[in-house]
């Protein structure tokens, strides 16, 4: 094949066309003829050890770097095994390109001729944590299948995109010039105007509105966490951020609730605005504590995910990219309130009535009730890890959270201040922390922070190979607590007894010193000081924390008045 470009080259050289720099992936039989333009390439590739690990560490680059993650994978079970990583990039709309190939074309369809790998429909199998599939069988369609595949990885809702091509197609020769020429659109998703004229008006007659900030914030790239800033200004309207949303807006402003979702006091808070502005969030699970919050006033719910509107709540649904909407109802607001003042040069804040509170001073007394109940409970372990790992992290560092107790912290009383909060709370599954702290590393080119407990460290453990191979500049802070954590305290509830939980795990500083990473165990009280260590130096780091991390009383439990 030497001197001779093949489909795998169009892969390539489409990939550098669209603004790729990074790949992630392992190889595979099916998969030589790509891995081997690689070579021929610009592109940096970057090589995981198990596939569901390459698809957290493609979506922790392009949550770092705002751009699309790929990833390359072979046929079958490699292709398989990275379906988990796929849904939580799916389910938290990372954008992604996925080439995945397959057996040749002679074996595609009914036939089954006991191809290696062979699977009846590996396509189907991706539909579930995919945005989109699309299957190439003859070369001269790869680049517009890679082109389509990244313009819809880019647009709103975003997400992971699935690309597969057959062995014999990724190592024909080809006859389609070196591709120079790729662009790649998203579809623009601005609010419908009558939309938001409705929406004004309901917000513009509320003396009690509060907003709920999601991930689709976060995500936007039309300046939505300045839109949202002053919408929440216009309206002196409190603000709640999702755990996707974490610090999309500031946490030290006077109307912010932080993240603290997971409280009844802040829940209470919501069910009694007049009306409830809820942007790129379903309202889910968590955020609507545990599907306790009831809300008595009306809802405005901004999404671009049409699936989500009214999804658990009759809304005013507004399908939307999450800044493009923000930015039609802080210039509506602007003229209604213009309009109102008469001659004024510029939008005055509204003047909230909670029940002849102010806004600021409601979000105060709510904070202070929040911080009341958490002293009230032996908790001062968790609060003072907590407290230093945050003081410990430079204001600008980007953090990954894994499925663990300290996560489930994270979520409500992180403040990620001019860095981002990442966490696998999409999807829920283990092992995300580390492999996609890795890939916001490299993406970064600075060092970032993955957190993980004892048991979701051992699903990604051989990416610390990875990690020195490469260079990533990343620490790794394992809680050591002897088991599944969270799962105990949810067995020990409900059960009296936790049953499965507890874990046979290794002397995790003797495993990272093994790779040739450098490691050390300290207690909670020398977390900070063992953080700072490691940001001095280049390449990976491991710390362990040897400690049992306890979860809040959860107040949704609690019975309402």
């Amino acid at each position: 094949m030497s001197g001779h470009r093949n489909g795998g080259d169009l892969v390539i050289e489409t990939l550098g066309a669209l603004g790729a720099r990074t790949v992630f992936g392992i190889p595979g039989q099916h998969a030589l003829g790509l891995f081997d333009a690689l070579s021929r390439s610009d592109l940096e590739y970057v090589s995981s050890r198990v596939e569901n690990n390459a698809a957290f560490a493609a979506d922790g680059y392009s949550r770092a770097t705002g751009e699309v993650g790929v990833l390359f994978l072979s046929t079958g079970p490699g292709a398989l095994t990275s379906l988990s990583g796929l849904q939580e990039a799916y389910a938290t709309a990372v954008p992604m390109v996925v080439v995945a190939s397959q057996i040749p074309l002679s074996g595609l369809g009914a036939r089954r001729k006991g191809m290696l790998h062979q699977l009846d429909d590996q396509k189907a199998s991706a539909q579930n944590v995919t945005k989109a599939q699309f299957s190439v069988h003859h070369a001269s369609g790869i680049p517009s299948a890679v082109q389509d595949a990244w313009a819809a990885a880019v647009t709103v809702p975003q997400g992971p995109v699935w690309v597969e091509i057959p062995q014999d197609v990724l190592l024909g020769r080809v006859l389609v010039p070196p591709v120079e020429d790729a662009l790649a659109v998203p579809y623009d998703h601005p609010p419908r105007a009558e939309l938001v004229e409705e929406a004004v008006r309901w917000l513009a007659a509320s003396r009690r509105t509060a907003i709920v900030a999601g991930g689709g914030v976060r995500r936007s790239t039309h300046d939505a966490q300045q839109h949202l800033r002053r919408v929440a200004e216009m309206l002196d309207a409190p603000v709640v951020c999702s755990p996707g949303g974490n610090t999309a807006f500031p946490w030290e402003h006077p109307l912010s609730l932080g993240s603290w979702v997971e409280d009844r006091h802040v829940t209470d808070l919501l069910e009694d605005a007049e009306v409830l502005l809820v942007v790129g969030s379903s309202l889910g699970e968590v955020t609507s504590n545990y599907f306790t919050l009831a809300p008595r006033g009306r809802l405005i719910q901004v999404d671009a995910e049409p699936r989500v509107l009214e999804s658990n709540f009759p809304t005013l649904g507004v399908r939307a990219d999450a800044g493009q909407a923000l930015a039609a109802i802080s210039a509506a607001l602007a003229e209604t309130q213009d309009a109102e003042a008469g001659t004024a040069p510029g939008p005055a804040p509204q003047v909230s009535d909670w029940h002849g509170s102010t806004a600021a001073a409601v979000v105060a007394e709510i904070n202070a009730r929040v911080s009341a109940r958490l002293d009230s409970q032996d908790l001062s372990r968790e609060r003072r890890f907590m407290a230093e790992v945050r003081a410990a992290v430079p204001d600008r560092m980007q953090t990954y959270w894994d499925m663990t107790i300290a996560a489930y912290w994270g979520w409500n009383c992180w403040d990620a201040q001019s860095g981002q909060f990442h966490s696998a709370q999409g999807a829920g599954g283990l092992g995300y922390a580390f492999p996609a702290a890795v890939g916001g590393a490299l993406g970064l080119g600075e060092r970032t922070l993955a957190v993980a407990g004892d048991g979701s460290a051992m699903y990604s453990i051989a990416e610390l190979a990875a990690a020195v191979q490469h260079g990533a500049d990343v620490t790794w802070l394992i809680v050591d607590d002897g088991g599944y954590g969270i799962l105990r305290e949810y067995m020990e509830g409900a059960f009296g007894r936790a049953t499965a939980t507890e874990l046979h795990r290794p002397d995790f500083v003797s495993l990272a010193r093994s790779f040739g990473v450098p490691a050390e165990e300290v207690t909670v009280d020398e977390v900070g000081p063992a953080l700072r260590r490691t940001w001095e130096r280049r390449g990976p780091a491991v710390v362990v924390v040897r400690t049992l991390l306890r979860m809040w009383s959860p107040s949704h439990l609690e019975p309402q008045a």
